[in-house]
């Protein structure tokens, strides 16, 4: 559901192409075919057999909306200057690759890149994944590993790779972020692997830094989402106290 009122609240023109509702769930959800009509996309009452052959969910909630892709190119995600970029390196498990871009919209990001070699973010599993983030903030895909480290760095920001065996912790990062110093104290690129076999090794030789997210528990590790998740949001809080140099 998130997914279709992100979609129709997205205010990019013709993102929305064709919204179809249950006529249960036309009345349910009056209030967003309205807004849906409203820019332009009059929804269309269809049998709940009709939605079950057009889309792949088990269970649907009577809405199926489709829309164009939204990728954008890099260099748009570039010319706004961000200050925190999630790039997906070879991850191919399309929940993780939209929780992940949730995870992103949720920290503040400005964008997410998701290389070639990685699970296209349209996959429908993904798209729910993001539940409705896929709308909110630009995403580019497509882009070659290499190339998007090497732009990301021209722009201004630190390239930071996530692996479990990195040699710098998530820790020392934040102090030495309250001291005004380290990769947080500029705009960031989090680099994040496989969940599998992680970053490969010339990534991890290019990095500003290989960060490790701390364990104190027993756990083994964290999962790519999770550990995502936790990296946005140590540099957003970074950034949101002021420590960040403005990008040039």
């Amino acid at each position: 559901m998130a997914a279709h009122v992100a979609a129709v609240e997205a205010g990019r023109p013709g993102i929305l192409l064709a919204l179809y509702a249950t006529a249960e769930a036309a009345d349910r959800h009056a209030a967003l075919l309205d807004q849906a009509a409203r820019v332009g996309c009059q929804a269309r009452i269809a049998t709940s057999e009709v939605l079950a052959a057009m889309g792949d969910t088990v269970t649907s909630q009577g809405l199926l909306a489709v829309c164009r892709l939204v990728d954008v190119p890099l260099a748009r995600v570039l010319d706004d200057a961000p200050r925190l970029v999630a790039v997906l390196a070879n991850v191919r498990d399309p929940g993780n690759a939209g929780t992940v871009v949730r995870a992103a919209d949720a920290a503040g990001a400005d964008g997410v890149v998701v290389t070639d070699a990685s699970v296209d973010v349209h996959n429908p599993k993904s798209v729910r994944a993001t539940a409705g983030s896929l709308f909110h903030l630009p995403v580019s895909t497509g882009v070659p590993l290499a190339r998007a480290i090497r732009e990301l760095r021209a722009a201004g920001l630190a390239v930071l790779a996530a692996d479990a065996a990195g040699a710098v912790d998530l820790d020392e990062l934040q102090d030495d972020a309250e001291r005004g110093t380290g990769p947080f104290s500029a705009p960031v690129a989090w680099v994040f692997g496989n969940e599998a076999w992680g970053l490969p090794d010339d990534v991890l030789a290019v990095a500003d830094a290989v960060v490790r997210v701390p364990i104190y528990g027993r756990a083994e590790s964290l999962n790519l989402a999770t550990a995502a998740a936790v990296c946005l949001y140590a540099s957003a809080r970074a950034h949101r106290r002021g420590r960040a140099t403005p990008p040039p």
